[in-house]
């Protein structure tokens, strides 16, 4: 691996995702209500718990399914802590399920009632839970992947964690102390750019956890201005474009 050629390759990726050059740029969560400054809160649920359910499947999908639910007044509660936390399980269940925000009627409800419970339960709303952490990557990663693990069902996996950690000062507002240490999430886009770019090998694809390939980004990116977390729209992009822009 040529490190000054590969960080030449990211920075270009970065500049071509920056002035749309890259191709079609439309992320999911581009599909949100569009929230006002003081809702804080709706904004921040909304972000969070779809990202729950986010397991092997279309993130498109996902998110056109979590608009319609939050759109619908009848089916909005699901994302309001407070309410969602007493609702009965059938009733959760009838309310995911009917935009297709649940696929799955027992797993999904359940990971789903999980987490909003652990959210009232501890901080009372998702805002409180951010405040507890002050706002700092770190702080929130021992909460949600160490101290409550098993109240943060999937979303408390390296991944997921750090996708929505991400989603959450971008899209969140959150102003994120410590973002420098969110890691790349390697799906299979940003594995196949790994591959193509030199990060890792073919063999090394198939063998190495997503832990190991984020330990090597990080590496890569090390000393320089780039975050590692800043490279997964780009690079998710240029696969998902077929890497039609030349770097």
């Amino acid at each position: 691996m040529n490190r000054r050629k590969l960080l030449e390759q990211c920075r270009k990726l970065l500049k071509a995702y920056h002035d749309s050059s890259l191709g079609n740029c439309r992320m999911p969560e581009d599909t949100n209500p569009g929230f006002s400054d003081s809702q804080a809160e709706e904004r921040l649920a909304y972000f969070t718990l779809p990202m729950s359910l986010n397991y092997q499947r279309d993130s498109y999908k996902l998110w056109e399914a979590a608009l319609k639910t939050f759109q619908d007044i009848e089916t909005r509660p699901v994302f309001i802590i407070k309410q969602a936390a007493s609702l009965p399980e059938s009733e959760l269940r009838e309310k995911l399920l009917k935009y297709k925000l649940a696929l799955q009627p027992n797993k999904h409800i359940q990971t789903w009632k999980t987490i909003i419970q652990t959210i009232q339960e501890n901080w009372g709303t998702i805002e409180n839970l951010f405040r507890a952490a002050g706002n700092d990557f770190l702080k929130l990663k021992d909460i949600v992947q160490n101290k409550h693990k098993k109240g943060f069902p999937y979303l408390s996996g390296p991944k997921i964690f750090n996708y929505w950690s991400f989603i959450a000062s971008t899209y969140g507002k959150v102003t994120m102390l410590n973002r420098q240490f969110i890691e790349i999430a390697p799906d299979t886009h940003i594995t196949k750019c790994s591959v193509l770019l030199g990060v890792i090998d073919e063999e090394e694809a198939g063998k190495l956890s997503k832990e190991k390939i984020s330990e090597r980004w990080r590496e890569v990116l090390s000393g320089t201005e780039i975050n590692p977390i800043d490279m997964h729209p780009p690079l998710w992009f240029w696969s998902r474009n077929d890497f039609n822009f030349k770097v």
